[in-house]
């Protein structure tokens, strides 16, 4: 799934007391149960995993999976499905930090935008749309070479390169509802900017944000995995999801298996959010039923 277009997601923004939610559409429902299983293995991860996920083990190299080893071991002898449960930790953790970065500054630059003058609300965005030239690879390399690499650097980075599709999306949002009566009525009355972004804006801008927020998240997720693949990740010992993957490379015609199943975990969490995402601008976005 790609980022919702501007024009589709703008129209979720409805005037104060009128917004109606229709019934819960079963994407939303099937997402928001693969959410849910996933940061339930993530924060089961913290107090039980069946073996030490970072243990190396010689003598249990590359078992088949067993009722000891649920999904066997790589060629260090850790387990699988301990790493795969510590790496969704990572990931999750990823996910939020970016996905909260560029939230924190993408959302009120996009109230901003939508609210300034044209000229000033123009330039803005032009300056945002530069960010839009570094994607979040290009811009973990080039920190990388800076700061060196580790999850850190990877969560600022993700969360840097999804900065312009809140403030544009926010931005969207803010010009519709700023052309409403109710807040034409509340600048007449003398109400200040700050006022007005706090009371109308960004309550009416908010299910843009949670729709974004969970779109961003599967995006988020596929970066972390890449970045770890690439090296520019979560460093070892810790475990990571892409990592698995690059780590599992040149043992493809012995053990499948090891790419498999970290495959698999990153296909069914990026699955689950763009579901939840899918399903959220279904529920929120009133023009979909007519669209049906």
């Amino acid at each position: 799934m790609s980022v919702p277009d501007t024009e589709a997601a703008v129209a979720s923004v409805a005037p104060e007391g009128r917004r109606r939610l229709r019934p819960v559409p079963g994407s939303l429902l099937v997402g928001a149960l693969i959410v849910v299983v996933v940061l339930g293995m993530a924060l089961l991860s913290f107090v039980w995993t069946p073996h030490d996920p970072t243990l190396v083990n010689p003598a249990a190299r590359l078992e088949t999976p067993s009722s000891e080893y649920w999904f066997g071991t790589d060629k260090f002898g850790r387990d699988v499905f301990s790493q795969i449960m510590m790496g969704s930790r990572t990931t999750l953790f990823v996910g939020f930090v970016a996905v909260g970065v560029a939230a924190l500054v993408g959302v009120p630059l996009g109230i901003v935008a939508g609210m300034a003058p044209g000229w000033f609300g123009e330039l803005l965005m032009r300056g945002n749309d530069l960010i839009l030239a570094f994607p979040a690879l290009l811009l973990t390399i080039m920190f990388s070479a800076v700061y060196g690499a580790g999850t850190l650097v990877a969560m600022i980075a993700i969360g840097i390169a999804s900065i312009p599709h809140f403030a544009r999306l926010i931005r969207g949002g803010t010009l519709q509802v700023m052309r409403t009566e109710y807040v034409i009525a509340a600048r007449a009355a003398g109400r200040g900017p700050f006022a007005i972004a706090l009371r109308h804006v960004l309550p009416n801008v908010s299910g843009l944000v949670i729709v974004q927020a969970s779109v961003g998240f599967a995006i988020a997720v596929l970066a972390e995995a890449a970045l770890s693949f690439l090296g520019f990740g979560t460093p070892p010992p810790t475990p990571s999801w892409g990592r698995m993957l690059q780590e599992s490379q040149e043992m493809l015609s012995i053990a499948p298996r090891l790419a498999v199943f970290p495959g698999i975990a990153i296909a069914v969490a990026v699955l689950g959010f763009n579901l939840l995402g899918d399903g959220l601008r279904d529920r929120f976005d009133p023009k979909m039923e007519d669209r049906r």
